[in-house]
């Protein structure tokens, strides 16, 4: 595997000196070591992929250094606005590295989600005409690869791609302090208090990540057939709109969105949707732990903003939190549940989950299935 000190340093001795991006599994042991060894004005982890190519023009434009910008394949959509009609050799010509995790790369075992994406990541960068090289195990060959994007960006003043492979990069030999704070319920803690405080009716959509995951287990745990949930396995920062169209649609069903710091950040502007356009019974559940927690725990800056004032501002009838107890999850709950419209409550909640957590078993299309097989039937099922 490849060295994330050895494959930072070499970039840094090849002009590469400032980091933006969205953190990503397979790039975590990298995205770890930049995280810990580099000042907050060299690296900016963005609210989405394609801000993160806005930052990295700003400051190449400013600087006319050369920046690298690292995201999932998953994330790739969110570039190719950016890329193509602000950074690509035909328009501004801005010369920059995009790192990408690829995420279901043909011949890996992965999500569905994941591997429709794998499959179709390659032609989707020649269909942009973006020059790539994919990342492997072999530290000589990765090395080899950072030198080529490096004199090919500047070349062609133009973004250029490396694909990262799963098991590219070894473990990272630094790591910033991210001990959360003890006092916090886990993640799962605060989902369980929700569930429980919730009427028995409420459809939950939850968003992608640990925190589906996490509701998956408990409603096997508890005998629930989860037939009231539906899980966001991709889609990052899109389950609050999927929550939107489903409370607008049915005006007279309760609907839950179980959201993520990371994820209500990365499309903040649907907040501004959901509290001018909002029509139906919305309660909008936010679990902040200030982290990136599904892929290595890097810092969000959910703890140093007000996204109950931001929901407020954004024309949310409520906006309570955040709370940071059981006893307060219930009796906000209890405040919220019948007031309407769009309502928003923020949780804070410890990072890190259990190491033994599972996946769903149901596939995506089987919880569709189950979840809109109950919408038709107008009650709990």
């Amino acid at each position: 595997m490849t060295s994330p000190k050895v494959f930072f340093d070499t970039l840094f001795e090849l002009g590469v000196d400032f980091f933006t991006g969205v953190p990503d599994s397979l790039l975590k042991e990298f995205c770890s070591y930049v995280d810990a060894v580099l000042p907050p004005e060299s690296h900016i982890i963005s609210a989405n992929e394609g801000t993160a190519v806005g930052i990295a023009t700003g400051y190449q434009l400013a600087t006319g250094h050369l920046p690298l910008v690292y995201l999932q394949n998953s994330g790739l959509g969110n570039t190719v606005n950016p890329l193509l009609s602000l950074a690509d050799t035909e328009v501004y010509a801005v010369p920059m590295i995009v790192l990408v995790g690829w995420r279901g790369a043909p011949g890996e075992k992965d999500e569905p989600q994941h591997l429709k994406q794998g499959r179709v990541t390659e032609a989707m960068l020649d269909a942009m005409e973006i020059p790539y090289r994919i990342l492997t195990a072999d530290e000589d060959e990765a090395l080899a690869n950072a030198r080529w994007a490096t004199e090919t960006a500047k070349q062609r003043s133009g973004p250029v791609i490396l694909l990262a492979r799963k098991g590219a990069f070894s473990k990272s030999e630094a790591r910033r302090d991210t001990t959360s704070q003890t006092d916090l319920l886990t993640r799962e803690e605060a989902i369980f208090a929700v569930t429980e405080a919730l009427p028995a009716d409420s459809t939950i959509v939850a968003t992608t990540g640990m925190i589906s995951r996490e509701l998956y287990e408990q409603r096997q745990r508890t005998g629930n057939n989860g037939a009231s949930d539906f899980l966001t396995v991709g889609s990052m920062g899109h389950a609050s709109q999927i929550a939107l169209g489903l409370s607008n649609a049915l005006p007279g069903r309760r609907i839950v969105c179980l959201d993520g710091d990371g994820a209500i950040l990365m499309h903040m502007g649907g907040l501004a949707t959901a509290g001018v356009l909002g029509r139906g019974d919305f309660l909008h559940i936010v679990l902040n732990n200030g982290a990136h927690d599904s892929v290595g725990g890097q810092p969000t800056v959910a703890f140093d903003v007000s996204l109950t004032g931001v929901a407020t501002a954004c024309g949310y009838r409520h906006a309570l939190g955040p709370v940071k107890t059981v006893e307060d999850i219930r009796s906000a709950l209890a405040e919220l549940r019948d007031k309407p419209g769009c309502r928003l409550l923020e949780i804070h909640v410890s990072c890190g989950s259990r190491p033994d957590l599972g996946r769903p078993k149901d596939t995506p299309l089987a919880n569709k299935q189950k979840f809109v097989a109950r919408l038709e039937q107008g009650h709990d099922g």
